[in-house]
């Protein structure tokens, strides 16, 4: 649960300001509540007052005491104001545990912020369904809601209305919010056809080595935008064009640039033909809203994508966002690891044949039920119990590429996998120069994991796991790969500092917990 801290006196004797505190108490308060399974008036019952004020505070809509706060916290057994600092959150594991029962995959974070993103596009109102409450999501609302755009959650928290303004207040901007986010890179695609010139936080995220923006560059540049990027910001000049029609062939066939170049060409009128497009399951999420803005994109799902744009967008629409097939992975490997038999629901099976076939090769059994639609009418879903198998190594090397190929977040998880089965595996993370080393810390669980150099990992099992002490790494997916190694493990484990992992996963193991893990947090 992330708190609150007193403010420190800056030398000068002032305060640091805080952007929007009461928006941020809200939310605190929101994730609290639902982390404890609670509505709105049961909280408001505990507290002896009533549901519209709970609802007035969770929306920073109501001036909120440090008496009420502290009641808050009491009310729910999590701290939302800190006195003297920050407290850390861990984890402690009784692992070898067997699970069972059926678990349901949530909506995708990256495709949540693509489509936070995509939404300053539009001055009618948005509405998307089932928004993915995780922190990563709620720092583009708070960045949002800075520069002037009402987002405005339901009273179960689960959908967001936004209503963009005419104009946007860029020098409000929340500096902060913005820079603990890699995903504000995702503005320039928008905002370059809605302002002349502007200036963004530089982008943080993930220590994951270097991460250049340079393919974002290329990708926007035939559109007029000129960025200077400098270790603080983004400087970007905007040169208006006609409505000519464009051709744009991208040097990296990445998500976020895709997606970037596919908000810039929806906002301008004229046809953007875009080559070695991704085609993944985020930019077919955002594909698809735009349509519902009256958008044409012809070849969704390909990597040659027509976008027919509008200078003018003013719609209002409702789109539900899919399911995402990184937390299907995740939560695979939970039962894979842990010799269990559980049913994954609600995956989006596009977006993980490759990763079925591969499982599938190294001997893992599994079904699938018949497939059916998600709410947003078009990405096809199903059921996928996993049964205890006897793996073993593949006899190729596993690695990611991009679309339909396995997915590069999902590469991780095939790491503890790998360790499970019997033979050595040679796992190749060719994009990132830093993750690879963070899988190492499988070690301390009993694995047997070698850094060949920056990319490669040798992998030999089966692996004997035994509980120990581990510090989260500063990576989402290694990070979830090793609880999910802990689940394994005989004996307890520990997880220090895991706030990472509430960046990509919603109430990750009050989840798994729900499947028969033995996981508790802890703080100090």
């Amino acid at each position: 649960m992330t708190t609150i801290t007193t403010p420190v006196p800056t030398a000068s004797g002032s305060f640091p300001v805080i952007q929007d505190p009461l928006a941020h108490v809200g939310s605190l308060v929101r994730s609290a509540r639902q982390h404890r399974g609670l509505t709105q008036a049961q909280l408001a019952e505990r507290l002896a007052t009533s549901q519209s004020a709970i609802h007035r505070i969770e929306q920073g809509a109501q001036n909120v005491s440090l008496e009420m706060l502290t009641r808050i916290g009491a009310a729910l057994d999590s701290p939302i104001v800190t006195l003297g600092g920050p407290q850390r959150t861990h984890l402690r594991v009784q692992g070898g545990q067997t699970l069972s029962g059926r678990i349901d995959v949530n909506t995708s974070k990256n495709g949540a912020v693509a489509l936070l993103c995509a939404s300053l596009l539009n001055r009618g109102t948005t509405r998307l369904k089932n928004v993915a409450r995780i922190v990563e999501v709620d720092r583009i609302v708070e960045v949002l809601r800075s520069v002037g755009v009402r987002a405005t959650w339901s009273t179960d928290g689960r959908d967001l209305e936004i209503v963009v303004p005419q104009h946007l207040d860029l020098d409000a901007i929340d500096v902060d919010a913005a820079r603990r986010t890699r995903s504000i890179i995702m503005f320039l695609g928008p905002l370059l056809g809605l302002q002349d010139e502007f200036r963004l936080p530089y982008a943080g995220g993930c220590d994951l080595g270097t991460r250049t923006v340079e393919p974002h560059l290329i990708g926007l540049r035939p559109f007029g935008l000129d960025v200077t990027a400098t270790a603080g910001d983004y400087h970007g000049l905007v040169t208006r064009g006609g409505g000519q029609d464009l051709a744009i062939v991208l040097t990296e066939r990445g998500d976020t640039v895709t997606e970037n170049v596919i908000m810039a060409a929806a906002g301008r009128d004229g046809v953007t033909t875009i080559r070695n497009a991704s085609p993944n399951y985020m930019v077919q999420d955002l594909c698809f809203y735009l349509e519902l803005l009256g958008v044409r994109i012809d070849g969704i799902g390909t990597t040659t994508l027509r976008v027919h744009g509008r200078a003018a967008i003013d719609a209002d629409v409702e789109y539900a966002v899919s399911e995402d097939p990184v937390e299907a992975m995740s939560l695979l490997t939970a039962g894979i690891v842990t010799g269990s038999e559980i049913t994954v629901g609600r995956v989006p099976i596009e977006f993980m044949e490759i990763e079925l076939a591969t499982l599938a090769e190294m001997g893992l059994r599994y079904t699938l039920s018949d497939e059916y639609a998600a709410a947003n009418g078009r990405t096809r879903l199903v059921d996928v119990t996993v049964h205890p198998s006897d793996l073993r190594a593949p006899i190729d090397k596993i690695h990611p590429m991009p679309f339909p190929g396995l997915n590069i977040d999902n590469l991780p998880f095939f790491v503890a996998i790998a360790a499970c089965a019997e033979g050595s595996t040679l796992v190749h993370d060719w994009v990132y120069e830093g993750r690879a080393i963070h899988l190492t810390d499988l070690t301390r669980l009993g694995a047997d994991v070698r850094l060949l150099d920056a990319h490669r990992l040798q992998v030999s099992g089966p692996t004997h796991w035994s509980g120990a002490e581990v510090s989260c790494p500063p990576a989402l997916r290694p990070a979830v790969v090793i609880l999910l190694a802990m689940l394994a493990a005989k004996g307890t484990s520990v997880l220090r500092d895991v706030d990472i992992i509430a960046r990509g996963y919603e109430q990750l193991q009050d989840r798994l917990v729900e499947l028969g893990a033995q996981i508790e947090t802890f703080r100090d």
